[in-house]
């Protein structure tokens, strides 16, 4: 089956899809990945400004890896294994989902272990998968929903070019506590004005 994003050329299913930088390797997630991606997304703090409570058990990981076996190929969502390419560590996820091939739109999404936090490596993941989306998928705009007290998520977006547009109220509720949203989005013009200014 094609995937249901193709506004432009033909191109390889989500599933076949790698992404390489200097430092990671953005990949598919496997089965083999279930531990990692358990110990990242039960962390309480990387949960913290999460829209869900931390995961309670493998078989939360489980579930998403075989979600994913039918959902890239299919084209409803790309999600993508950050690996550390030196050493094959899981390190995280990141990913473009809610796509309107109408508007040529979609949200970012992402997490990362936070024993790796403050090293850059999440801005070189979503560069790249940002260039993927404006490039081959010919998105038009990626928007990203952040807790507005999550400042450090806020900071990664801001420094990839996202502007935030406005602020939602109380709009997530996750086992008990209220939270806002603050929506962030990044139009293709500006990501191409970034790059060929960098």
């Amino acid at each position: 089956m094609p995937p249901k994003w193709v506004p432009g050329s033909p191109m390889k299913p989500f599933d076949q899809i790698t992404l390489r930088t200097e430092r990671l390797l953005l990949r598919p997630l496997a089965a083999p990945d279930a531990p990692a991606l358990f110990a990242v997304f039960s962390d309480p703090k990387v949960m913290r400004y999460w829209s869900s409570a931390p995961w309670a058990s493998m078989d939360r990981a489980l579930e998403i890896i075989a979600k994913d076996r039918t959902a890239l190929p299919a084209g409803e969502h790309l999600r993508l294994g950050i690996e550390m390419a030196g050493t094959a560590e899981l390190i995280g996820t990141c990913s473009l989902f809610n796509f309107v091939p109408q508007c040529k739109r979609a949200e970012i999404g992402y997490g990362m272990s936070s024993s790796f936090w403050g090293k850059g490596y999440m801005h070189e993941a979503l560069s790249a998968l940002l260039e993927f989306g404006f490039g081959e998928l010919e998105l038009n705009r990626v928007e990203a929903d952040v807790d507005p007290r999550n400042a450090a998520s806020a900071r990664c977006l801001e420094r990839l070019g996202f502007v935030k547009e406005g602020h939602l109220r109380q709009r997530w509720i996750v086992e008990g506590e209220v939270s806002d949203s603050s929506l962030y989005g990044l139009l293709r013009g500006e990501w191409l004005a970034t790059r060929n200014t960098a």
